[in-house]
C-alpha cells in the first residue's frame, strides 16, 4: 500500500512539475532569444545610420570616407561575433557586405525579412530557434532617406551560441526540479509513513487476533485523527469480541463441566438397575451405555475444547522430532490393540520448532487418534517429521489409511462437531480435530488437511522453525 501511495504523490508531483517546467523552459527559450533579436535590432539600425550619406548622397564629398567607415565597422562586426552584415539595394544586391561572397539578400533565410524591410519596417520577429536546431536569425531594418526607403541593412545570426545558453539555462532548470523532486520524495516517504503507520498496526494487530492472540490491541497514537479514532474503534471491538469468546469459553466450560457429573451419577443408575432387570433386555442396557459413555466422550471433549482456547501458555523452542517419537511411543499399545502398525519418520539431528510442549503434544495425539480410528487392522499410520526451508517452518505429518475425504469434505474437516455422513459409525464427537487446531493456533501454528497417498488422509501440524535451525 505504502509504494502505491508513493507512486500516486509521486506521479502527481511529475505531472505538476512538467505542467510547471515546460512552459518555464520556453520562456526560457523566448527571452534569450528576445535579447539577441534587441542587440541585432541595435547593430541594424547602427548600420543604417552610418549608410545614410553615403547612399543618399553617392557622389558628396563625404561618401568615400563613410563608405570606408560602414565597410570596416561591417568587417570587424563579421570577424568579432561572426555575424554575416550587409547594406543592400532596393533589388537585392550588396552595397556593401561581410563576408564578401553575400551577393543576394532575396535568397534564403533573409529573403522574407527583406521584403518587410522594404515597406519601411522591421522585420517581424525570427521564428523560435530551439537547441537542436542549426538556422540563422535574421533581422532586416531599412535605411531610410527623406521619408522613402533606399537601402536594407540585414543581419544574419548563427543559433549555436544562443542554443548553448537555453541548454544552460535549462540544464539549471531540470537541476532545480530534480532536486524539487528529492524533496518531494523524501516529503512523500515522511507522509505515507506517518498516515501508514496506523494502518500497519491496524494490519498486524488484525492479523495477532485472526491467529488467536485476543490480547493483540492497537496503540491509537500517530496518524491522522480519523486513523486514531479507527484504532480505537477496533480496540473497543477487539475488547468486545473477546469478552464475548470469554464468555462463550466459561459457558461451555461450566456446562460440561456440570454435566458431567449427573451423567456419572446417571449412569450408576442405570447400571444399578440393569442388575435389577431380568434376563433379556441386555440389548436394551448395552445401548444404553454405549450412548451413555458417547455422551460423556462429548463432555469430556467440550471440556477440552473450553481450555485449549482459554490456554495461555507461551511457545518456546521445542524439538518436534523428540516430541513425535514420544507421542507415537505412547500411542503404540492401543496401535497394537487394533493391529494397526504406527511409525515415526524424522530427519537427522534435532528439529527444533517454536511450539508450547503441552499443547503440541495434546494436538498430536488428537490427530494420531483420529488416524487410530480410520485405519483398518493391518494397515500403517505413519508419523513423518521434517524442515520446511522454504516456508521456514517445521511439520509433523501424521498419515493414515483410511477411507480419506472427499474435496468437499476436506473444506470442513476440523469444523466443531462435523463429521462425514459416510462414517457416522465411527466412535467420536468431532471435536478432536478442533481441539489440535486451537491448540496449534495458540501457539502460532496451523493444522492443514490433503488427501494421502495412494489413499486416506494426510494431516500436518506447522509451527514457526527455530532461527538458528
Amino acid at each position: 500500500m505504502r509504494t502505491r501511495l508513493l507512486g500516486i504523490l509521486l506521479a502527481l508531483m511529475a505531472c505538476v512539475l512538467v505542467a510547471l517546467g515546460l512552459p518555464l523552459a520556453i520562456s526560457e527559450a523566448a527571452a534569450e532569444q528576445q535579447r539577441l533579436v534587441v542587440d541585432r535590432i541595435d547593430d541594424t539600425a547602427r548600420f543604417a545610420a552610418l549608410a545614410q550619406n553615403p547612399v543618399g548622397q553617392p557622389n558628396g564629398p563625404m561618401a568615400a570616407e563613410q563608405q570606408r567607415t560602414l565597410d570596416t565597422e561591417l568587417r570587424r562586426y563579421y570577424d568579432v561575433y561572426d555575424i554575416r552584415a550587409g547594406v543592400f539595394k532596393l533589388n537585392g544586391a550588396p552595397i556593401t557586405a561581410d563576408p564578401a561572397d553575400w551577393t543576394d539578400a532575396t535568397t534564403g533565410a533573409s529573403a522574407e525579412p527583406f521584403v518587410e524591410a522594404l515597406d519601411g519596417r522591421r522585420s517581424h520577429d525570427p521564428a523560435q530557434a530551439w537547441p537542436w536546431q542549426d538556422r540563422r536569425l535574421v533581422v532586416a531594418s531599412p535605411v531610410v532617406w527623406d521619408g522613402d526607403v533606399v537601402a536594407v541593412v540585414v543581419t544574419e545570426s548563427p543559433t549555436g551560441a544562443l542554443g548553448s545558453r537555453v541548454l544552460h539555462r535549462w540544464l539549471l532548470l531540470a537541476g532545480g526540479e530534480a532536486l524539487a523532486v528529492l524533496v518531494a520524495i523524501a516529503a512523500a516517504v515522511l507522509l505515507t509513513g506517518w498516515v501508514l503507520r496506523p494502518v500497519q498496526d491496524l494490519d498486524k494487530v488484525t492479523h495477532d487476533i485472526a491467529t488467536g492472540r485476543l490480547a493483540s490491541r492497537v496503540a491509537p497514537a500517530g496518524g491522522p485523527p480519523e486513523l486514531r479514532r479507527l484504532a480505537r474503534a477496533f480496540n473497543e471491538m477487539a475488547d468486545h469480541v473477546e469478552q464475548v469468546l470469554d464468555q462463550q469459553r466459561a459457558f461451555v466450560a461450566d456446562a460440561s463441566h456440570q454435566l458431567r457429573n449427573p451423567l456419572a451419577a446417571l449412569m450408576l443408575r442405570v447400571e444399578a438397575m440393569g442388575m435389577e432387570l431380568p434376563e433379556g433386555h441386555e440389548g436394551e442396557m448395552a445401548g444404553v451405555r454405549v450412548e451413555g459413555r458417547r455422551l460423556a466422550t462429548v463432555l469430556d471433549d467440550l471440556l477440552g475444547l473450553a481450555v485449549a482456547e482459554h490456554s495461555g501458555q507461551g511457545a518456546a523452542p521445542t524439538d518436534l522430532a523428540a516430541l513425535a517419537a514420544e507421542r507415537v511411543e505412547g500411542w503404540s499399545a492401543l496401535a497394537r490393540e487394533r493391529g494397526v502398525g504406527l511409525q515415526c519418520a524424522a530427519s537427522a539431528g534435532p528439529l527444533l520448532g517454536l511450539a508450547d510442549p503441552v499443547g503440541f503434544g495434546s494436538a498430536l495425539d488428537a490427530v494420531i487418534d483420529n488416524a487410530l480410528k480410520f485405519t483398518p487392522p493391518g494397515e500403517a499410520v505413519r508419523v513423518a517429521v521434517t524442515a520446511d526451508r522454504e516456508r521456514d517452518r517445521v511439520e509433523v505429518a501424521v498419515s493414515d489409511a483410511g477411507p480419506g475425504l472427499t474435496e468437499e469434505e476436506l473444506d470442513r474437516v476440523g469444523d466443531r462437531f462435523w463429521r462425514s455422513p459416510r462414517h457416522q459409525n465411527v466412535d467420536g464427537s468431532g471435536l478432536g480435530l478442533s481441539i489440535a487446531r486451537t491448540l496449534l493456533t495458540a501457539s502460532g501454528g496451523v493444522l492443514e488437511f490433503a488427501p494421502g497417498e495412494p489413499w486416506g488422509l494426510t494431516v500436518t501440524l506447522a509451527v514457526p522453525a527455530v532461527a538458528d535451525n
